[in-house]
């Protein structure tokens, strides 16, 4: 792909769903613990309501977030919604382990004396250009604990849209429906 087709898959595009992957920092499993998962979860819902962006799809794993969303531009744009989403979680989550005087935070402080959740940049994010390209990056998703040994089944995911497209619409994220 040239360098300038790259830079097409990131400008933002009206009407276009984004595939986006957060990271944590140093790729460390600080989303490892179901309570922190399901603050994520909460975060994630609040920024929904907003109006911020359509939710396509989500999953929380230990070590990265992945999202499918449409960001309701010009107001929401991606870089915002992510600020909206990330930073206030991982000042509640650091807070609390300072709190804690959890050991973790030792390795979250960058070689500025920083610490960090998330690792810097905006992290993967390409606009979707096909039904059929949407279709692969939600399975790809709702596929990834599994792969990784942490369920059974997609739906076994609590922390994951893949029981809602599954038919259990109780979950803990309000999904758009595709259209």
């Amino acid at each position: 792909m040239s360098p300038y087709r790259k830079q097409l898959r990131r400008i933002e595009a009206p009407g276009h769903a984004r595939y986006l992957t957060c990271s944590c920092y140093h790729r460390l499993g600080l989303l490892g613990n179901p309570a922190i998962r399901d603050a994520f979860a909460g975060q994630l819902e609040r920024v929904h309501q907003r109006n911020a962006f359509r939710l396509l799809a989500w999953v929380v794993m230990p070590d990265h977030v992945h999202l499918v969303l449409m960001p309701n531009l010009p107001h929401w744009t991606v870089p915002k919604i992510l600020h909206a989403i990330k930073r206030p979680f991982a000042q509640r989550v650091i807070a609390r382990w300072r709190e804690l005087n959890a050991v973790v935070l030792g390795r979250l402080r960058d070689r500025s004396g920083v610490t960090r959740f998330w690792q810097r940049g905006g992290g993967y994010d390409r606009n979707i250009i096909s039904d059929d390209e949407l279709l692969e990056k939600i399975g790809y998703m709702h596929a990834n604990p599994v792969r990784r040994g942490l369920a059974d089944c997609p739906v076994d995911w609590i922390w994951s849209s893949a029981p809602w497209y599954a038919g259990m619409h109780d979950g803990p994220v309000r999904i758009d429906p595709v259209v």
